[in-house]
């Protein structure tokens, strides 16, 4: 009886120190992929904000497609050619060329001799091919927009492409860049004595929550100055970090959100340009409890046409 005792004892021993160690090297291995991301960010965000000037195309759109095109700068692509962005040589292409396999076994591939020059053919290329030519009549803060609009005009074929460049542009806060090139590179500041005396917007209450629709220039500071909130306060009920943008049509909760939707919301099929965190606000649901319900670890992208439970 004892030694089943000690064997099954030593087992969950050796299970956790096994789940220990395996939580140990996730954590260092995530913990180093940020580093690699921030690293990226803090090398080329100055070309993405000139460029942004230049070419009127979001800074926080051009990091992230470069983040993700080139794996921070890690991609075999990358490393062999300098190509950021994975453009293709197309018919007009007259520069260096390295193959490799695509959609095809053998695909042609723009090389360059720098990246700099990587990250001026990548504007160029947008700004002169007439399918993303709508792009450039959205605010330069409308990094949502111009994420759909790149994948809806077949920049790429992955149908997750722009809910994985909005949640790279969330989750490393590159929407801070285009506030550079927007004329606001800061932020209206509100105290009590700047509070307007008539609301600006009107209150709802949904899914047992009441919250205000965000109107165009709208920020969380303005929307607490109107409303006797602290901004913080707004950021935290929200799920967001300050200085996060909100555009036209968000919705601005005043309380904390629901472990779970309220019935008869059960799920919700995932559209270009949602990202877990719009999900969420669409139903009143906090976030993790989004992750937590559908199983998913927050290294997910919703897919279009991937339906999430929601409660």
């Amino acid at each position: 009886m004892k030694k089943t005792y000690y064997l099954n004892v030593s087992i969950r021993l050796i299970i956790l120190s096994g789940f220990l160690l395996f939580t140990t090297v996730s954590a260092f291995a995530q913990a180093k992929r940020y580093k690699i991301y921030d690293d990226y960010i803090d090398t080329y965000k100055h070309i993405a904000i000139e460029h942004m000037k230049k070419y009127k195309i979001p800074a926080s759109i051009t990091l992230a497609q470069g983040l993700l095109e080139s794996g921070a700068g890690k991609s075999s692509l990358t490393q062999s050619s300098n190509n950021h962005f994975g453009i293709k040589c197309h018919n007009d292409w007259t520069g260096g060329r390295v193959y490799k396999a695509d959609d095809n076994p053998n695909d042609c591939f723009r090389k360059y001799k720098k990246a700099e020059d990587s990250y001026e053919d990548h504007s160029r290329f947008l700004a002169d091919k007439q399918r993303y030519r709508s792009l450039f009549s959205l605010s330069i803060t409308d990094y949502r927009g111009w994420a759909r609009g790149l994948q809806q005009a077949g920049y790429a074929t992955d149908k997750a492409y722009a809910n994985k460049l909005i949640k790279l542009i969330e989750d490393y806060q590159l929407y801070q860049h285009d506030k550079k090139g927007s004329g606001k590179d800061k932020e209206k500041e509100y105290s009590a004595q700047q509070r307007v005396k008539e609301y600006k917007h009107v209150p709802y209450k949904t899914h047992n929550l009441v919250y205000v629709i965000a109107q165009d220039g709208d920020t969380y500071e303005g929307i607490a100055a109107e409303f006797g909130f602290k901004p913080k306060d707004l950021y935290k009920y929200n799920e967001v970090p300050e200085g996060f943008p909100l555009k036209e049509g968000d919705l601005v909760y005043f309380e904390k959100k629901k472990s779970k939707a309220d019935k008869p919301y059960y799920d919700h099929v995932v559209q270009v340009g949602e990202s877990m965190h719009s999900i969420s606000q669409l139903y009143g649901l906090k976030v993790k409890n989004l992750y937590k319900i559908n199983k998913k670890d927050f290294e997910y992208v919703p897919e279009e046409g991937d339906v999430l439970k929601l409660r």
